[in-house]
């Protein structure tokens, strides 16, 4: 069966979350726990979250397929600033168990940004920001996610993800989040999507991919811009696309579509 959602809204809390993406037929979602460029949250209100739970178990949606994601302003790569650097640490613990709070098993996380530094500081810096989020958590999955390679990003290799992946001690509670207009910013060609599972499974391994974010392109490949477009309308093609979300061997994969509104107002799930 396919498992395919959108990004939805959590300004209700979970229960409200839920009947958005119920509203677009899907059987999975994903929401940010706030504003995802801030860290203010609201506190959880225990009953809307059961209402959530009821309303999903009667419509079929399995609560292991939701995915929430962390905010942008996380970052893990770069400790220059030792106070900023420790403060994202803390938050993606708080967010981690506003998760299990909620009964969400995954957090897609957005590696970190190198600024200043090498690449080969920016990742040692995430294992070892990893390595401590994971001893003081326990049970959510961190679904490190695929990234365009804007600027010093960390994570727009396959070889990236692997070193941190092999790096981190508890690392049975990492995977991937692959997004199809990252990769296509980073160089990976959408069209031979066969051939990039083939060398992931290779470097890493393909059960460690989780979730899928759906996102057409605005960019030409190795762009390195991440502009999100609306499936068939960008430079990936509606095909390609097509061949990604019905692939067999990400089957029990939730799919999350992040593509623009139309008219900053309709949403085209």
């Amino acid at each position: 069966m396919l498992i395919i959602g959108s990004h939805v809204s959590y300004k209700g809390g979970l229960l409200f979350s839920v009947k958005e993406a119920l509203s677009y037929d899907a059987n999975t979602f994903m929401f940010y726990a706030g504003a995802p460029t801030n860290t203010i949250r609201s506190k959880i209100d225990d009953n809307n979250t059961k209402e959530a739970w009821k309303l999903m178990k009667e419509n079929n949606i399995d609560i292991n397929n939701v995915i929430c994601h962390a905010p942008y302003i996380i970052n893990l790569a770069n400790k220059k600033d030792l106070d900023k650097y420790k403060f994202s640490i803390n938050f993606i613990k708080e967010e981690i168990q506003r998760c299990a709070v909620l009964g969400v098993n995954k957090i897609v996380l957005h590696p970190g940004n190198a600024v200043g530094i090498s690449k080969e500081e920016g990742l040692q810096n995430i294992v070892e920001a990893l390595n401590e989020v994971l001893e003081k958590t326990t049970k959510v999955i961190i679904l490190l996610e695929t990234m365009a390679g804007k600027g010093s990003e960390c994570g727009s290799s396959t070889e990236e993800l692997k070193y941190i992946i092999e790096n981190v001690e508890d690392n049975k509670r990492l995977g991937v989040c692959l997004d199809t207009c990252h990769l296509n910013d980073a160089g990976y060609d959408i069209s031979k999507f066969a051939d990039y599972l083939n060398e992931f499974d290779k470097l890493i391994g393909i059960d460690k991919i989780k979730c899928v974010h759906v996102n057409d392109s605005k960019n030409t490949l190795a762009a390195h811009k991440d502009r999100h477009e609306n499936i068939g309308f960008g430079t990936l093609g509606f095909t390609n696309l097509l061949n990604v979300i019905y692939n067999k061997r990400l089957e029990d994969v939730p799919k999350i579509l992040e593509t623009p509104y139309i008219e900053k107002e309709y949403p085209p799930y």
